[in-house]
């Protein structure tokens, strides 16, 4: 049995900026299961987009193997499209990079595909800080081959197959702010209300930007004792604070009380509000991100909301010093430029 979705769209659709409507950054059709947390991701990022103002054909999203791996069929139908093996797409992701800089990189990945089989990848595309959007739908489990424990289970978390973890869990967070991403941030597929102005603002940021996102299984991972359920979800989130992203090109106004807002700038221009953080959490503070993790863990809490954000970090062009021209724009002239060249090089290494 096959489905589709409907081709009608109300004739005014309001466009945005860029003049493109909603319909053009939906997908196709969704075969996931029903009440999947990944179906909720999709819609995020359809709407993060086109509240952003891109342009779908300038986007390229990258994909793994796994059930969020499948996810870019269903959201930006007219964007690039590429998917890769099994943990591989962060070197898919760099090497469309290098040749073309100048599209917005969209990176989706699963926790299985994150952190097991990609998880070297993962790491060195964060060391690299290649300038990407890097999506993770986390339901600590392996949806497509019958749930079992992914390496971002709780210990002690029961899926369905009823018995508890043995194993310590991977937190992709922390591991991202040790290896120096400068945006991290945490999300629960069933608040889009905070997930999508994340997005809006990793969209923005130069750097690689990691938003790890709970998303329940519901086929195999969302029984009560589960810790990555709707239900533990909702009973055990603590969040950063209230987030908001407000864009460079909107008149940027913002009334507050002393000690209830942190404004962050992000190297465009752009503004992320972060309303009654606590008092001893700083985001631009690296320790503290770590801290506030390990804090949460101990209290068997999830930490949501932006976790860490490094507004001056360089990217993998800067830190190579790579043209400004795009890579696969260079010509015969620009990538040989002459014998005499090759002879003043091999001169300093005499």
């Amino acid at each position: 049995m096959s489905s589709s979705r409907p081709g009608f769209r109300h004739p005014d659709l309001a466009p945005n900026e860029a003049g493109y409507t909603i319909k053009d950054y939906e997908g196709g059709a969704s075969t996931l299961c029903a009440g999947c947390g990944h179906d909720s991701i999709s819609r995020a990022i359809v709407q993060a987009f086109f509240e952003s103002n891109v342009p779908p054909h300038q986007v390229a999203k990258i994909s793994g193997i796994g059930c969020s791996s499948k996810t870019p069929a269903y959201f930006l139908g007219k964007s690039h499209g590429f998917n890769s093996v099994h943990g591989r797409m962060p070197s898919i992701a760099t090497g469309a990079n290098m040749a073309n800089k100048d599209l917005v990189y969209l990176g989706v990945s699963g926790d299985g595909d994150t952190a097991s089989i990609g998880a070297g990848q993962f790491i060195h595309v964060i060391r690299r800080n290649l300038n990407m959007i890097y999506i993770i739908m986390n339901n600590g489990c392996y949806g497509l081959t019958k749930g079992q424990d992914s390496a971002t289970a709780d210990k002690g978390s029961i899926s369905r197959k009823g018995a508890p973890n043995l194993l310590e869990s991977i937190d992709l967070c922390e591991i991202a702010i040790q290896m120096g991403a400068s945006f991290v941030a945490r999300g629960f597929s069933g608040d889009k209300q905070q997930l999508i102005p994340l997005i809006k603002a990793a969209i923005r940021h130069k750097g690689t930007a990691v938003i790890d996102v709970i998303s329940p299984c519901v086929t195999f991972n969302n029984t009560p004792q589960s810790t990555k359920s709707y239900q533990w979800v909702r009973e055990h989130s603590e969040a950063t604070g209230t987030f908001d992203f407000i864009p460079l090109q909107q008149e940027i106004v913002a009334s507050y009380n002393p000690g209830e807002i942190a404004a962050i700038t992000l190297h465009d221009g752009s503004i992320i509000h972060l309303h009654k953080t606590a008092e001893d959490f700083d985001i631009t503070n690296r320790r503290k991100s770590l801290d506030a993790l390990e804090e949460a863990r101990e209290k068997h809490h999830i930490l949501t909301g932006a976790i860490y954000v490094k507004p001056d970090g360089q990217d993998t062009h800067d830190l190579l010093s790579i043209s400004d021209r795009k890579l696969n724009s260079l010509d015969k002239e620009d990538l040989c430029p002459g014998n005499s060249v090759l002879q003043d090089i091999n001169d300093q290494y005499r």
